[in-house]
């Protein structure tokens, strides 16, 4: 990948001047001195489903499919017209990714050979979606950790890979079921959205656009992976995560991180791609295409994600002037096992330890944007006042986010 495709944003660190902005919520003027103004994330949620799908009960499922696949079409594979389908085994989802097991919102469906795709019914309109709901409980989570009420919330965005629908903004109906006033926007940058959510929630407070921002990641993974493809159909998990980003002066909550900075990347690429869309019934022929679901090409995307990725790390924290010696933990994104050990490697210059790469990935899967904000949220108590660590995610676009912050 050339310097030249990257497209590399930063946020702004610092104000010179005062100015009165209209405060969204209650319509009166609050003065901020946006000179050295600290932001930072004063609580964090999470919601984790019920039912989970070990290794063992999913590939025994798959294994059923294929047996029933091979068998349905054995004419036309002796014929070479199709080619038989191959076993699983937890062996080598263990191996390919370092996955123990996920949590889904629907475990029945997914493990029936018949179908291999969660049952989740439609709702109507009066009634709350479900990937409102999961977002809800996040970030009630969040609010309350961060000790905040609806009203002093202003905004809300909810970032994650793949939207319930195209309109009205799931963000929208989140903040009615919160009781929020101000403003919600959906926005989606695959598994990068948590951090470009964040930035995005800092640089709102910072400029006065809010007071607070609540940022939500509410993931249904499993709505989207291709169940009945052997090469991906171990990797995704369900999960909503939440962070409350607010004015160091008004946080209160006892678990306090300054966002010391920010940066995010993104450089175009067709190695991770879902081209499923309202464009999909203008053109029969595609409708439900292999290519309608998550797709990857693995192992270039290792090759060229990595270095990417450790490179943009080891570059954002020598331009705030932090020393790798100084950089506590690493909380990435939970995509591959072996991704995570390479790309702590090569910023550390050695083996990361489970405490300075925490993972989360064995029990939860990937969960898309949630993951890096899961292992957060999971693994920062231990931290003293002063420490630094660097939130980090990365996927499809390509596209990656730095969130550097110090615990208060």
């Amino acid at each position: 990948m050339g310097e030249q495709s990257l497209v590399v944003l930063r946020a702004v660190c610092s104000r010179k001047t005062t100015k009165k902005f209209a405060n969204i919520s209650g319509g009166t003027l609050v003065s901020q001195t946006e000179a050295n103004s600290s932001i930072v994330i004063s609580g964090t949620g999470l919601f984790t489903p019920s039912e989970s799908i070990s290794n063992e009960e999913l590939v025994i499922a798959f294994n059923a499919y294929v047996d029933n696949y091979n068998q349905d079409n054995q004419d036309a594979i002796e014929r070479g017209e199709l080619e038989a389908l191959s076993h699983s085994s937890e062996e080598f989802i263990l191996k390919a990714s370092g996955i123990n097991s996920r949590y889904v919102l629907n475990k029945s469906g997914v493990l029936n050979p018949e179908r291999l795709a969660p049952e989740i019914p439609e709702r109507s309109n009066d009634e709350q979606s479900i990937q409102c709901e999961i977002a809800v409980f996040a970030a009630k989570q969040a609010m309350e950790n961060a000790n905040k009420n609806p009203e002093d919330i202003d905004g809300v965005i909810v970032a994650c890979s793949n939207m319930q629908r195209a309109y009205p903004a799931v963000a929208i109906e989140v903040q009615q079921a919160l009781g929020i006033q101000g403003f919600a926007f959906d926005m989606n940058v695959a598994c990068s959205s948590a951090t470009f959510g964040l930035q995005t929630a800092r640089d709102s407070v910072l400029a006065g656009s809010a007071r607070s921002i609540l940022v939500v990641n509410p993931e249904i993974c499993s709505a989207h992976l291709a169940w009945q493809d052997r090469d991906c159909h171990f990797i995704f998990g369900d999960v909503a995560t939440a962070s409350v980003v607010e004015r160091a002066e008004t946080a209160t909550s006892d678990n306090q991180w300054e966002i010391l900075s920010t940066r995010l990347q993104t450089t175009f690429s067709n190695n991770i791609r879902n081209n499923f869309g309202f464009l999909n019934r203008t053109d029969e022929s595609g409708i439900g295409a292999r290519d309608k679901l998550f797709m990857q090409n693995g192992r270039k995307v290792f090759k060229e994600v990595v270095p990417m990725v450790a490179q943009m790390i080891s570059e954002h924290i020598a331009d705030e002037s932090i020393s790798v010696l100084k950089l506590k933990r690493m909380w990435l994104h939970q995509a591959n096992l072996s991704m995570n050990l390479l790309i702590s490697k090569k910023v550390l210059g050695r083996e990361a330890t489970e405490e300075e790469a925490p993972v989360i990935l064995n029990e939860y899967a990937n969960t898309s944007s949630a993951g890096s904000v899961i292992a957060f949220h999971k693994y920062n108590q231990d931290m003293e006042p002063g420490e630094t660590g660097v939130i980090c995610s990365f996927g499809a676009g390509y596209s990656a986010g730095t969130v550097i912050v110090r615990k208060r």
